[in-house]
Parts: C-alpha cells; sequence; structure tokens
C-alpha cells in the first residue's frame, strides 16, 4: 500500500498530463487528464507565439502566467446574468458596458487557495491605480449549496475585499447558478453528502462592449501574487479605448519560472525571511549530504491542520539526518506564526509574503512538498498533504540509512 500511495501522490518522471481543479476547501487538487472526455473543459493552453488580438499585447511570458488559451470564439458575446452582489445589490453583466471586466468562477466556502485570488485582486488593484475604476473584478459563486448573499459578503469580508469598490461576488439560486457554470464552460463537481464542489480555475477577460477578449485560469503559477496579479492587470487594462490606459505599476513580468524546479532539476537556492522575523533569513539551500524537504503551506489551508504535526513528528525523528523547511505562502499579517505555533512545528519556518518562491517552484495547491537531495537536484514533488508514513516512506526509498535509524 505505501508503494501504491507513493506512485499515486507524487509527481515523478514520465508521469501522465494533470488538470487543475479548485476544491471547496480551496485546494487546487489534481484530476487525470482523462477528465477531460468526461467535463469537456476548454481547449488546452495555446503557446504564447499563437495566442492573438489582446493577449497579443501583453508580454510572452505574462500570456504564459496566466496560462492563455487561443479562443474559437474570440470577440464573442459572453452571457449575461442577473445574480445578488454581496451587498445585496443587482449584478450583471450588462453593468459593466464601458468597462473591462476580470470574471472568474469562485467557491464561497473556500479558504485555501482561493485566498491566493483575493490577493492577486487586492495587489492587481494597487498595480492599476487610477485606471481601476475602469476595470472590474466579477466571480461568481460556483457553490449551490451555500447560495446565500450572506455566505459570499462573508467570503468577501474574510479575504480582505470588502472595501474594494470594484470587487463583485454574485449569487443567486442553486438553479441559476449551475446553468452559468454551463454557459460559461467551467466544470463543476459537486459532493452532496459532504456539501462541497471541485470547480474549474478559468478566467475571462471581457471588454468594454461585453465580449470575450481573452481566456486564462488561475492555475500553475498563480501562487506568485506579485506576477501574476501585474500580468492580470496588464490584459485586464490593455482591453480598454487607448485613451483609457494608463502606465501599471507592479513587477517587471520577465521568464520568471525558476530553471531547474522540475524533476530532475537543480534550482538556484532562496533565500526568505523567517517566519515572524525581520532580521533572520533561511536559505533553501540543502545543508551537506542531507536530504532537504520544502512544505509549502499557508494558515487557511484545511489540510495543513493535519500535515504540519505529521511532518514535525518525521523532524523530530530525522532531522538530525534530513534538513525541513515550511514555507509559508501568501498569508496575511501574523496568521501564519500562530498557526505554526498551534501546530507545534519547531522545524525552520520561512515567510513567503508574495508567493514568489511558490511560483518558481510552479506549485499548483496548498500543501504541496519537493524535496531536494544532497546536489540540490528536485527528485519529488508532491501535491496535496503528507501523512508522517508516507513522508518516511519517501525519505527511506531516497535514503535506506534513514530506515535504520
Amino acid at each position: 500500500m505505501k508503494n501504491d500511495s507513493r506512485q499515486r501522490r507524487s509527481e515523478r518522471q514520465n508521469s501522465v498530463p494533470w488538470v487543475l481543479w479548485i476544491t471547496s476547501g480551496g485546494v487546487l487538487a489534481a484530476a487525470l487528464a482523462a477528465l477531460l472526455i468526461v467535463v469537456l473543459l476548454p481547449t488546452p493552453s495555446a503557446p504564447a507565439s499563437q495566442i492573438t488580438d489582446a493577449s497579443s499585447q501583453i508580454s510572452k511570458p505574462a500570456a504564459s502566467l496566466l496560462g492563455l488559451d487561443t479562443l474559437s470564439a474570440m470577440h464573442s458575446p459572453m452571457p449575461n446574468f442577473t445574480l445578488t452582489d454581496q451587498n445585496g445589490r443587482r449584478l450583471t453583466l450588462d453593468q459593466f458596458r464601458g468597462q473591462s471586466v476580470v470574471l472568474s468562477f469562485n467557491d464561497d466556502q473556500c479558504v485555501d487557495l482561493c485566498t491566493l485570488l483575493a490577493q492577486d485582486v487586492l495587489t492587481a488593484d494597487k498595480d492599476l491605480g487610477a485606471a481601476a475604476e475602469h476595470i472590474a473584478f466579477v466571480s461568481i459563486n460556483a457553490n449551490p449549496y451555500y447560495p446565500q448573499v450572506a455566505s459570499v459578503k462573508k467570503w468577501t469580508n474574510e479575504h480582505g475585499l470588502g472595501h474594494t469598490s470594484n470587487w463583485y461576488f454574485g449569487t443567486g439560486t442553486p438553479k441559476t447558478l449551475a446553468a452559468l457554470a454551463t454557459r460559461y464552460g467551467v466544470p463543476i463537481q459537486l459532493d452532496a453528502s459532504q456539501k462541497t464542489i471541485q470547480h474549474g480555475a478559468q478566467l475571462f477577460f471581457i471588454d468594454t462592449n461585453g465580449l470575450e477578449a481573452a481566456a486564462g485560469s488561475f492555475g500553475t503559477e498563480a501562487a506568485n501574487t506579485a506576477l501574476f496579479s501585474s500580468a492580470m492587470s496588464q490584459l485586464a487594462e490593455t482591453v480598454l479605448p487607448k485613451q483609457e490606459r494608463q502606465p501599471i505599476a507592479g513587477q517587471s513580468i520577465a521568464a520568471t519560472r525558476a530553471s531547474g524546479t522540475q524533476l530532475g532539476g537543480t534550482p538556484q537556492a532562496s533565500v526568505l525571511p523567517a517566519l515572524g522575523s525581520t532580521s533572520t533569513t533561511i536559505s533553501t539551500a540543502p545543508p551537506p549530504h542531507e536530504y532537504e524537504v520544502i512544505n509549502f503551506w499557508a494558515s487557511s489551508c484545511t489540510a495543513c491542520v493535519s500535515e504540519l504535526p505529521a511532518l514535525e513528528a518525521v523532524y523530530k525523528k530525522d532531522g538530525a539526518s534530513v534538513a525541513m523547511i515550511g514555507v509559508d505562502v501568501s498569508d496575511l499579517n501574523q496568521s501564519g506564526v500562530s498557526f505554526a505555533s498551534r501546530a507545534g512545528a519547531t522545524y525552520p519556518m520561512a515567510s513567503d509574503p508574495n508567493g514568489t518562491l511558490a511560483g518558481r517552484y510552479a506549485i499548483t495547491g496548498l500543501p504541496y512538498t519537493v524535496i531536494l537531495d544532497p546536489n540540490g537536484k528536485v527528485v519529488v514533488r508532491h501535491p496535496g498533504a503528507f501523512t508522517a508514513e508516507q513522508l518516511e516512506y519517501e525519505l527511506d526509498a531516497l535514503d535506506p540509512a534513514l530506515g535504520m535509524s
């Protein structure tokens, strides 16, 4: 069973392709690409060189970061809707004529990875400056089990968007929400027994006439908040009339994914601030002769609640021979410090406030673990939570000497 678990859960060379979903808990889950046959996802992302129209006006790295698709229905009208926003007001797509719209489907019970989407919107608003008044960030509730206005309002407030004037989180009856997901081609899987969902992570960029300008995804590299929000701002601004376009702040987007972060690669070591410290730093370079476990997590990650204690158990057992680093991704304020303390974690913790390191490693969701060998080569990429038994098995397989200790 251990071997089955290891092969099922960890990425290894020659593995099959994966499709990204966001679960009701917010974790970006992996599903076999064969699922495409069932859910009829939009066409696969095209190389940035094939992207046309609005998409071609931004840099190729930015287009790649957003996972932009070549659209067969470019400039077609987007489906209108009548919903109620988080403030109890009528919400339609038509009300944004004359504005650029970034539209997503979001789960109002999501407390994990969707936090990054909220951070992307907040950061994008800052990057846009005065241009923000011409751009609306609109999200449609994907969760039919919680269709209440109070639910979308709670999520909005908990994720720092309550005072963001151009954020709109719309909801309606379960029948209305299901119909909209179908019309927009967003796959949703329901678990009635748990009242949870899995939903696609598409982003739709809509021009001032209500036409589809481009489509991307909140996917692999969205954890790099500073860069993803900058790319999102760029594309939203390009579909405005030229006279309304303004310079966009934020980080310059170049080819930012670190080389060597995939299996078999050797990424350059990074230095991050220690969690809760303004003076101490932590390097991701493995100590001599030791394997290193780098675990990406966040305080809003429900799966991390059980995983951090499991990693702590392995650290207590193998910490003298295996280096372990926790990386807190895009957490607000001191929530990460409190979370790590409650979990009883004593191994080194680093802070990745903008998801920069998570973005470089192309982390697809939280939690996520990468293991480096003593030479700094990536030997394991593991999406989802580890149990102590699973992690020990991985390490023992890499270094049989650990199993004898």
